[in-house]
């Protein structure tokens, strides 16, 4: 079935696919399918190691050409853009984790992984995570790559002078409650003006929703986010804000990483990737951060999949690929290389892994990591999450940085989500 124009939209990617049909390269010298040796694999800066890809081409020389290639810009609009025109769609298709619901609507576009064997290697990974790749009709579109385990980065000096517990264990144990969490934070805060335990309230809110089991479209094609799962995660950002704990700065800019370097900004909740984004971030804290468990239970954010398209002339070597390229030593490659936490519970305990970091005092973050990674809560993916969780998260930002009164950022993010569930076809 060729993917339609309305099969897009009732996935919630039709503005995604338009964006994607003004912005795509032309000419781009891929050929649809493999063609004898030449097999092609698309994915994205940092979706996969370098080291892996460099050494499967070595792998494969004798009997595949593997090209790997790395798609800047909008990923997912220039896929869809080459499967709906049926022109240079790749062998192998790295699938962002935040867009799979997306793409199992379209399982059909996919080569269902269980024809190839893939139900014999699901005892390697991470369950929760490989029924992420997987349709409602049991198709497995996605083949996982890694996951995002959650957790508490912070400085252990400045926990210290603010008379917080600064040990690792001390800090998962005592800060472990989101109250507890929040009212450390009013005691850094007091006992050092200008310090703040977190950059912006929108980390509280995600982290919060990820613990739970529901997200904001049911599987029956309910609109579910008015109720109190999101509730309760919004009342809590906000109270973080009305505490007083959060800056009034945006992550990611040069005052954030400022502050956070002078160690104004001595805590983050954040996922096992940020590791990387980090030292290249803030090299110059190096040694000064520590990790710890993530106040109110483990949360999950990120994490991807490979595919095998059905323009795949070889789908069984694509496939003997894939389970290379993702198997357990490989894996703890990516973790190495690029901060890519492991979907393969088999990573955690080989060497590599449990080298002290560094730029984390020494500490083995493994340790953490690995007991979050096992134990995150499972929740339904809906194709519609995307499109109707983005009011919601919009607004409690507006409350952050902007100081909207979070009643009204309330009743405007369910205006909105009332418009796009009628819009897409949810009921509300």
């Amino acid at each position: 079935m060729r993917l339609s124009r309305r099969g897009l939209l009732r996935a919630g990617l039709a503005g995604t696919a338009a964006t994607a049909l003004g912005g795509l390269a032309t000419g781009c010298a891929v050929p649809t399918g493999s063609t004898g040796r030449n097999m092609v694999l698309w994915y994205w800066s940092g979706g996969l190691s370098d080291t892996v890809v460099k050494n499967a081409k070595a792998r494969y020389d004798g009997s595949v050409d593997l090209q790997a290639i790395q798609i800047g810009g909008y990923y997912r609009s220039k896929l869809l853009t080459t499967m709906t025109g049926r022109a240079h769609i790749p062998d192998i298709a790295g699938l962002k984790g935040e867009d799979m619901a997306s793409y199992l609507p379209n399982a059909d576009q996919f080569v269902d992984l269980r024809t190839l064997g893939a139900q014999k290697y699901r005892s390697r990974y991470l369950s929760w995570k490989w029924d992420q790749g997987i349709a409602d009709d049991g198709t497995m579109v996605g083949f996982p790559i890694d996951c995002g385990p959650v957790a508490h980065y912070y400085m252990p000096d400045v926990f210290e002078k603010a008379g917080l517990p600064s040990e690792p264990a001390d800090v998962s144990r005592e800060l472990g409650t989101w109250d507890a969490f929040l009212d450390a934070g009013q005691r850094m805060k007091k006992r050092l003006p200008g310090t703040y335990l977190l950059t912006d309230i929108t980390s509280v809110f995600t982290m919060s929703v990820n613990q739970g089991t529901k997200q904001y479209v049911d599987k029956d094609r309910n609109f579910i986010g008015d109720q109190e799962h999101i509730r309760t995660a919004w009342a809590r950002a906000v109270d973080a804000k009305r505490r007083g704990i959060v800056s009034a700065l945006v992550s990611g800019t040069p005052d954030q990483l400022s502050a956070t370097e002078a160690g104004k900004l001595p805590s983050q909740l954040n996922a096992s990737w940020n590791t990387s984004d980090m030292k290249l971030g803030v090299p110059r804290t190096k040694g000064r951060w520590r990790v710890a468990s993530c106040p109110g239970g483990p949360s999950n954010i990120g994490g991807s999949f490979l595919a095998i398209t059905k323009a795949c002339r070889e789908p069984e070597r694509a496939f003997e690929i894939i389970t290379w390229l993702l198997d357990a030593s490989n894996q703890a490659q990516g973790f190495v290389d690029a901060g890519l936490f492991p979907s393969t519970p088999a990573s955690y305990g080989m060497k590599q892994l449990q080298e002290p970091d560094p730029f984390f005092g020494g500490q083995v973050t493994m340790d953490v990591f690995g007991p979050a990674a096992q134990q995150i809560p499972v929740a339904y993916n809906s194709p519609y999450d995307i499109a109707l969780g983005q009011p919601v998260k919009d607004e409690i930002k507006n409350v952050g940085v902007l100081g909207k009164d979070p009643d009204h950022a309330w009743k405007d993010a369910m205006s909105k989500c009332r418009r796009i569930a009628e819009h897409l076809g949810v009921s509300h």
